[in-house]
């Protein structure tokens, strides 16, 4: 699904001698290299405030934690989507509550969520799903009409554009109250193990933020605030700073891997393929994801994986189907985009390195099942 391998050699210089100066200088924690790193991305998104973490997870729920949710309080999100962002709610005592989904772009429903706000209802979650941003003007809107916080799950969709009025453009992730990141090594901007970010542009939940990343401690061993250890070492900082300048490069190369797959799958009865406009700046495809219409996708899954091509299910379970999730208020019929998801969705390998080759061998692998 990925070649990490291959983008690796191609900054292989710069990534192994900012590694051996960390080992030179014995750096890890907070060294020189994460505080690069927090300022060349702040850059890149024209944030105020980047607060690197360990990983995407804590990413979430430090930023909930910089919000004083209380325990009961309300948090919409898409019930589509991988369990963190509905996992870290729960931690904190909150209630999750989930929407479906859009079913052209997959993210959180806009007429779903203004249906599920109630008077204990004190934030939103949307995720930018598979690369692609939320539409978070409307998403904005509801938040500003009801006066409450909004908490964009970015992992996804670094570097993606979200669209508003006026021709105005704003990097996801840049646009809600604060908003969370992953570096795990598949993503679009990855490291070489496990991190994660936060973005804000609140200077006071910044500084908060940043004492909750380090044990509450602003000062060493005076405690302001309750904290947690969620720290991005140097080695993976050294390794994200190597990458940062090619980011551009790299989502344009999925999306021109992608624009491959959608021509060739162009107009065929039992294949949906994600739209790609012209510009295709609101998509940076962290997955490819087909839906598999009239047709059965596992069997197709199968058919790939016994030609060596990696594809993947991303979702099968709903999260209000989840064991750890079950609730009495969900009901199935409030789920029917989702549900439908689970069963069609296939994502293809996607990654910098796909080439001219591997793409006509994937397509037409797909194309000689669905004859």
């Amino acid at each position: 699904m990925v070649d990490l391998k291959g983008q690796y050699e191609k900054i292989a210089t710069t990534v192994n001698h900012s590694i051996q100066e960390i080992l030179d200088t014995n750096t890890y924690i907070n060294g020189p290299q994460v505080h690069q790193f927090q300022k060349a991305l702040e850059a890149y998104l024209d944030v105020k405030h980047v607060i690197p973490c360990a990983n995407g997870t804590d990413a979430l729920q430090i930023a909930m934690m910089g919000l004083d949710l209380k325990p009961g309080d309300e948090v919409i999100t898409a019930d589509f989507t991988f369990a963190a962002t509905v996992e870290v709610i729960a931690l904190l005592q909150l209630t999750p509550v989930l929407v479906d989904v859009d079913l052209v772009n997959m993210n959180i429903s806009i007429e779903a969520i203004k249906k599920a706000i109630t008077p204990k209802t004190k934030a939103i979650v949307p995720v930018h799903l598979f690369g692609r941003a939320a539409n978070m003007e409307a998403i904005m809107q509801i938040a500003n009409e009801h006066n409450l916080f909004v908490i964009e799950d970015n992992a996804q969709a670094i570097g993606a554009n979200c669209g508003f009025s006026g021709g105005i453009k704003k990097k996801a992730g840049t646009i809600g109250h604060v908003a969370s990141t992953s570096f795990f090594p598949s993503k679009n901007l990855g490291c070489y193990g496990d991190g994660g970010a936060i973005f804000t542009n609140d200077d006071v939940l910044a500084h908060k933020l940043r004492g909750i990343v380090n044990h509450g401690m602003y000062e060493r061993y005076h405690h302001d605030v309750v904290g947690v250890n969620s720290r991005l070492d140097s080695i993976q900082a050294a390794v994200l700073n190597a990458k940062l300048p090619h980011l551009d490069d790299y989502n344009a190369a999925r999306q021109n891997a992608a624009r491959k797959y959608s021509t060739a799958f162009q107009g065929h009865k039992n294949l949906i393929a994600p739209t790609i406009c012209d510009a295709c700046d609101c998509h940076v495809f962290h997955q490819y994801t087909l839906r598999i219409i009239d047709a059965d996708r596992n069997a197709l899954m199968q058919h790939l994986l016994d030609n060596g091509i990696p594809c993947a299910i991303y979702y099968p379970i709903p999260l209000h189907s989840q064991k750890a999730y079950l609730d009495t208020r969900y009901k199935e019929e409030d789920f029917p985009v989702t549900n439908q998801l689970v069963k069609e969705v296939l994502s293809l390998p996607m990654h910098t390195e796909l080439d001219d080759e591997q793409i006509a061998f994937i397509t037409q692998t797909v194309l000689n099942f669905l004859k």
